[in-house]
């Protein structure tokens, strides 16, 4: 492998995975919707991408033929925001982007591996899609749906005798903009240590990789939790 994608590389983990990955010798095509931000990197190329837009797919391909081909597609756009009152807006905002942008891009960097024989689609979702989040509906239910799309591709490229891998990050709290506000979240993680995880994961093939061993433990715990004393706990 040598050419990849970074989708959302302007702050947080793809900022920093794409700045791995360039340390590594990789070339690294990114994109996201704050194009400005994208300059001090260092990529072989930069493309404005915003997932919600029509057309963010034909941007990707653009920025595909631009640096020569593509090996690894790595997604880590995404937004997510507590929203305890059921903000209609919020809530609506966060599945066009985590459910329609995910699988418009997803999707067009599967196609684009199908055709040329094999790849590696690297996806970031976050271990909220192991249960239902009260304080954040949409964002865990979005995230739960990453999942299952991710193992239902996989399968998918199977059966098809196609050589895709896959890798589905599920990261915990990660000190970036997507978490600030007043709200203290326990057991945060820094984005450099997370995507440095990330890189290790893809470079061993990983299929479903929880960052970090906390938090594996922690959701390791609540796949047990029976649903009449889950929909109890106050979070």
């Amino acid at each position: 492998m040598s050419k990849a994608i970074v989708i959302g590389a302007s702050s947080g983990i793809g900022l920093e995975v794409a700045r791995l990955l360039i340390q590594k010798g990789w070339t690294v095509g990114v994109a996201a919707r704050r194009i400005d931000l994208l300059n001090s990197i260092g990529a072989a190329d930069v493309e404005q991408i915003d997932v919600t837009s029509t057309d963010a797919a034909d941007r990707l391909m653009a920025l595909i033929e631009r640096i020569g081909g593509m090996d690894l597609f790595f997604y880590a756009s995404g937004i997510g925001k507590q929203n305890r009152e059921l903000t209609e807006d919020i809530e609506l905002a966060t599945m066009q982007t985590n459910g329609v942008g995910f699988t418009r891009l997803v999707g067009c960097a599967y196609r684009y591996f199908a055709k040329q024989g094999r790849g590696h689609i690297a996806a970031i979702t976050s271990i909220a899609g192991t249960k239902g989040l009260g304080p954040a509906p949409a964002y865990s239910a979005t995230k739960a749906m990453q999942n299952v799309y991710l193992q239902a591709l996989e399968q998918q490229a199977n059966a098809r005798g196609l050589d895709i891998r896959f890798t589905d990050i599920r990261p915990g709290f990660v000190d970036t903009a997507l978490l600030s506000g007043t709200f203290h979240y326990p057991m945060m993680l820094k984005p450099d240590a997370v995507a440095r995880e990330i890189v290790w994961a893809i470079e061993h093939r990983k299929h479903i990789r929880v960052i970090d061993w906390k938090y594996r433990i922690l959701t390791a715990i609540w796949r047990r939790i029976p649903r009449w004393i889950w929909r109890r706990i106050k979070l």
